[in-house]
């Protein structure tokens, strides 16, 4: 099994060491891991700085690597938050640190801060998530240097109620941007632990995918402790089986690697 989301003591929100994730992780009977700590630039709260020491981060991934190598595969990623002005800064990141594996996510929508619920103010609901599902497609229009999509209904999230349409034609728009160009989406697994009745992105969401052509899926925790490593990550597989998905992806060197999820579940 594969968990390829979870955070670290190297992002701003997140206390725990690498080791400690680590552990859960074996403990847990995964395979292989992906370490995605952020990388939020220009992140909207000032009381949280989403940057890092890059070289400690890449030596700390790769001593782990050595020490625990033969009881799980680690793989060094990261999660970023992107935004219209920040393109070019993230290409470089990319280029510079050659991760094996990049989520490209959106945060913030008109450099404000989802947590905090600002798009939904001086608006109609259904004005705020067209906002930022608008925002994620003028990113990845602009944007190519990251393997999947996170979470691409995580404003579900922070909404306090349902919007009275599914957005579905937004999200196909998106789709069709980024399916030629060989790039996938995650089945995020906190959406459960955050209140929502599935994964981000909902099944609806995840069957559109399909139908668009899209193949590349991988699967994450979004973990920030020890206890949500592999967090419903077998449930979830379960789900994209149902939707007829036939293989799982890692990555290795920025390159996907595919599994049967049949094997998985077996």
């Amino acid at each position: 099994m594969f968990d390829y989301h979870m955070h670290t003591s190297f992002s701003a929100d997140c206390e725990v060491s690498p080791e400690d994730m680590i552990q859960s992780a074996i403990q847990k009977g995964l395979t292989e891991i992906c370490i995605t700590d952020h990388v939020d630039y220009d992140y909207p709260d000032r009381n949280f700085v989403f940057e890092f020491d890059q070289q400690a981060y890449k030596e700390k991934i790769e001593s782990l690597r050595e020490r625990r190598g033969n009881e799980i595969q680690v793989k060094r990623g990261v999660e970023i938050g992107v935004q219209p002005h920040l393109l070019d800064r993230y290409t470089k990141l990319i280029q510079d640190e050659q991760f094996d594996f990049v989520i490209c996510s959106l945060h913030t929508v008109e450099k404000q801060d989802l947590h905090f619920g600002a798009i939904f103010e001086n608006r109609t609901l259904e004005g705020a998530f067209t906002a930022y599902y608008q925002e994620l497609l003028r990113c990845i229009r602009k944007f190519d240097a990251y393997s999947v999509l996170g979470h691409v209904d995580l404003i579900k999230r922070y909404a306090k109620q349902v919007p009275s349409q599914d957005f579905l034609a937004c999200l196909k728009e998106i789709f069709n941007e980024i399916i030629p160009r060989g790039k996938g989406i995650e089945m995020n697994t906190s959406g459960v632990r955050y209140g929502l009745p599935t994964a981000m992105p909902s099944p609806d969401i995840l069957e559109l995918y399909k139908a668009c052509g899209g193949e590349i899926l991988t699967i994450g925790s979004d973990a920030h402790k020890p206890l949500d490593v592999g967090f419903d990550i077998r449930k979830s597989l379960q789900l994209a089986s149902d939707i007829g998905f036939r293989f799982i992806a890692t990555y290795d060197k920025g390159e996907p690697q595919f599994h049967s999820i049949e094997k998985l579940l077996r």
